[in-house]
């Protein structure tokens, strides 16, 4: 066939190809052009999983009525004018192919009373088909009418799933717009049911409130909340647990500028701030926004804007990471406490660096010795508060209750496997494998952090063949490898050459570990491999030289390892993700029994 121009409405339903899916894309586009008008209250109405209806009615700006035709013709937009513009990009929407690319495979209706008009005005279009702007009755603001979906492109409508499928994902991509924007009410009706109605967002309490209704109350009870800012960059959110840990990585929302994304590098950032914590197969959950220069970052780079291109990945990869360790770093049970010769307060034993004493000693011995009196004098004062928080005073030359440590003094061990505690709130159980693993592991990286890696020079250099590309980036990153204990360099056009590797990996493969540190480096710039694998090496030795079950710990034994959780760093978990204790409150321990009814 000769080269000629196609039709304008076979042009628009080939650009409906990129931008309508699925009626979820409809409901995407209609919602962010609602936000993107300043709406403060939005409305998505859906029939049939979308398929019959989308119906979108916001509050916003609304559009001038000699503006509407407009509004269906592609790349006619309000959002940008200029290149510098569009290396801005501080809307959700910005190219003006959704509303024409949906109206080319729809019957859609569009109504319209800007708030500087004086009535409303609609416009009418079924597919090729541009109707007459006529007068209608509207509040100010904009309705979007989306009904018969692909009604003219039988092949697409084929491919449509169930109603059920079809809505799953509908109402997936309305949650996502309702977490993107606190600031804008938000209502979701389906088949005359309404099952989303949340108001405006007002503070951390009513955001908290609104991603409790989306996400459910079990995560909010789980989450911890984060915020920093540092090099232009600001993350805040909230991370559940990795107790909340899930089978499926279905609650994971991710937002860059307000706008909700699937990116791969944010995606691995944040399950490498969850190493050590998770276990395996398991994924965490989070509600996270990251807030940065829109020129340093390109939202242009999927059709339809669910991936972003950052300008300086590894920045952003190690932001989002390290401001999720140190979140999780937190998770143990409150700041240790310094060792005291204070006769009218308890001894503990202290740990960690500032003791200048080791936290793990052979033997199995978890700190120093205690002398009896010390332990009885301990068991003693613990017992004189707790009669005091029983008659509400607190005995004379005794600490008050709220200076006990938050896991309490040790007054039993169950069956060799479990500590049994007494705090202030009730009763502790704690699992002395798990929480001794964790204590013995960070010191043990801490150790390895302190000196630097040490490498084994191989018996024979190793001679690996990578592609052309590859090898220019191994090549860049050649002196970071060297700190991680590589050692190697280009050898030729397509070739490296392995000399040395970490001490500790003297066993692995050093091709495979090559490889895997190159697609690292291709996909994020950096790798972290060599660490991973140190990690793993010292996770099994910490696992290998904690405390084993049936072994019979004495009452100093017990304190000392609760006093090292209460200066450890994620110490609610063990390297495998299992937590390390638990707690039942005086009122649980009630309600278990019965008592007071």
């Amino acid at each position: 066939m000769p080269i000629r121009e196609l039709p304008p409405q076979l042009v628009n339903q080939i650009a409906a190809g990129e931008v309508v899916e699925r009626p979820a894309s409809v409901v995407k586009e209609l919602l962010e052009n609602s936000l993107d008008a300043g709406a403060r209250h939005v409305e998505l109405e859906v029939e049939q999983g979308g398929i019959k209806l989308c119906r979108v009615r916001d509050d916003g700006i609304g559009i001038p009525p000699d503006e509407l035709p407009l509004a269906l013709v592609r790349h006619a937009t309000s959002k940008i004018s200029s290149l510098e513009d569009l290396e801005h990009i501080g809307s959700l929407g910005f190219r003006g192919e959704a509303l024409p690319s949906i109206a080319s495979v729809s019957r859609l209706r569009l109504v319209s009373h800007h708030r500087d008009a004086d009535a409303a005005w609609t416009l009418n279009t079924e597919g090729d088909g541009l109707g007459e702007i006529e007068p209608a009755a509207h509040p100010k603001g904009t309705s979007v009418e989306v009904r018969d979906l692909f009604f003219n492109v039988p092949a697409r409508r084929r491919f449509l799933k169930t109603e059920r499928t079809e809505f799953n994902h509908v109402q997936r991509v309305a949650e996502q717009i309702a977490l993107s924007r606190f600031s804008a009410a938000f209502r979701l009706t389906h088949n005359q049911r309404v099952l989303i109605d949340v108001p405006a967002a007002v503070g951390r309490s009513g955001q908290e409130a609104r991603i409790a209704r989306i996400c459910g109350s079990a995560f909010m009870e789980h989450a911890l909340f984060l915020e920093r800012e540092a090099g232009g960059l600001s993350l805040r959110g909230w991370i559940a647990r990795p107790s909340f840990s899930r089978g499926q990585p279905d609650l994971q929302h991710f937002f860059v500028n307000g706008r909700a994304v699937r990116d791969k590098v944010a995606g691995h950032a944040v399950r490498a701030g969850f190493r050590d914590v998770l276990f395996h197969g398991r994924h965490p959950a989070y509600v996270l926004y990251l807030e940065m220069d829109p020129a340093e970052v390109d939202v242009n780079a999927h059709p339809a804007k669910q991936e972003v291109r950052f300008h300086d990945s590894r920045t952003v990869h190690d932001f989002i990471r390290h401001t999720i360790e140190s979140a999780l770093a937190e998770t143990r049970p409150a700041e240790g406490r310094p060792a005291t010769d204070d006769p009218a307060q308890p001894a503990f034993a202290q740990t960690g660096p500032a003791s200048g004493r080791p936290i793990y000693q052979s033997g199995m011995r978890f700190g120093q010795p205690q002398k009896p009196a010390v332990l009885r004098e301990q068991l003693d004062t613990y017992a004189a508060l707790a009669a005091g928080a029983v008659s509400g005073e607190t005995p004379p030359g005794v600490i008050s209750a709220e200076d006990i440590p938050p896991l309490g003094f040790a007054i039993a061990q169950l069956h060799g496997v479990y500590i049994l505690a007494q705090n202030r709130d009730g009763l502790v159980i704690v699992d002395a494998h798990a929480a001794h693993e964790r204590t013995v592991y960070e010191q043990l990286k801490q150790s390895m952090a302190e000196q630097r890696v040490q490498s084994q020079p191989l018996l024979l250099p190793r001679e690996i063949a990578v592609s052309e590309s590859q090898a220019d980036i191994v090549e860049q990153h050649l002196e970071t490898l060297a700190l991680m204990g590589m050692d190697m360099d280009r050898t030729g056009r397509a070739q490296l050459t392995v000399r040395a590797v970490p001490a500790l990996l003297a066993n692995a493969d050093p091709e495979r570990l090559v490889n895997d540190m190159i697609a690292d480096l291709v996909t994020l710039g950096s790798t972290e491999r060599i660490g991973h694998a140190l990690d793993d090496l010292l996770a099994t030795a910490a696992c290998h030289g904690s405390v084993r079950a049936n072994r019979r710990l004495s009452i100093e034994e017990m304190n000392s390892l609760l006093r090292q959780m209460e200066a450890t760093d994620r110490s609610d978990q063990c390297n495998h993700g299992r937590p390390t204790w638990t707690c039942l409150s005086m009122q649980d321990l009630d309600r278990l029994f019965a008592r007071g009814r």
